[in-house]
């Protein structure tokens, strides 16, 4: 046992571990994003950015992570229990997360610092359902992730949003938490919703929204080049929904952030009202 310990001590926060080297020092599966291993008497907790449905919120160094269960409402049962209970149980909470299949990047030793509580999700159907978040934060100061690892997941789930069909991009914009929080990157940074973003390029359909004139050039792929812009900026207390995203040239989207003219954002509050995929 000692040495299984003396394993975990070993990890280093922001080191990249494989699959079956996390599963043979923790001594426990990993099948789900809540792995309790009775042998090293800890909770592996797993955040998978690939193919995970929960939406997980960051508050720099505190994350209120989903609980376990995919379909219907959650119960504070088994590994939700166990976590509920582990500022009493003993049992030793490690975080993780995946951004690459197979790879596993090591945040460090978490510990409940409120009470859990409930919200409402949808579920991997597509359902409404009341899940259990659980607000964890790092013993010790976690440490920056790289920014080009969110670079790379929005862009993978963006790219998945622009597959969607109307009304699963509408729906899936419009039911994520309306702030995904913010992390401490190089700067601290607010998290972006990918699907907020197609849904807004989606609805403009390649011409600016404040100018009305049509996009300056394409991208590589032959989308209109457009900016994605929030009209009630985030740090001003904003919604990161559709109601508040407009999608603007790169002038325009300029002017916005340098005059941010209140009859410009009277024309944008409109746009959006009016305008629909």
């Amino acid at each position: 046992m000692q040495d299984l310990v003396m394993q975990i001590e070993d990890l280093q926060p922001g080191n990249q571990y494989s699959n079956e080297e996390v599963r043979s020092t923790f001594r426990c599966s990993l099948q789900s994003g809540m792995n309790k291993s009775n042998t090293t008497n800890t909770l592996v907790l797993i955040i998978n950015h690939i193919k995970s449905i929960y939406h997980d919120r960051w508050l720099d160094n505190k994350v209120h992570h989903i609980g376990k269960g995919q379909v219907g409402d959650q119960t504070m049962t088994r590994e939700n229990k166990t976590l509920s209970e582990s500022n009493t149980n003993g049992v030793r909470l490690h975080l993780f997360e995946v951004f690459r299949t197979g790879i596993y990047i090591y945040r460090g030793q978490v510990h409940l610092y409120e009470n859990p509580y409930q919200k409402e999700q949808l579920d991997k159907n597509g359902n409404s359902r009341n899940v259990w978040v659980f607000p964890l934060e790092f013993d010790d100061h976690s440490k920056p992730i790289e920014n080009s690892e969110i670079e790379e997941l929005f862009q993978a789930k963006f790219n998945k949003a622009q597959k969607l069909s109307n009304e699963e991009l509408e729906n899936k914009a419009n039911n994520l938490p309306d702030i995904l929080g913010f992390r401490e990157v190089t700067t601290v940074r607010n998290q972006r919703n990918p699907y907020v973003v197609a849904y807004t390029l989606r609805r403009a359909n390649g011409v600016c929204e404040l100018c009305e004139q049509p996009a300056p050039f394409n991208r590589d792929n032959g989308e209109p080049y457009l900016e994605v812009h929030h009209v009630k900026h985030l740090e001003d207390g904003g919604h990161d929904l559709t109601e508040n995203a407009v999608a603007l040239c790169p002038n325009c989207h300029r002017m916005m952030h340098s005059l941010n003219r209140k009859s410009d954002i009277d024309i944008l509050i409109l746009a959006n009202k009016k305008k629909k995929i």
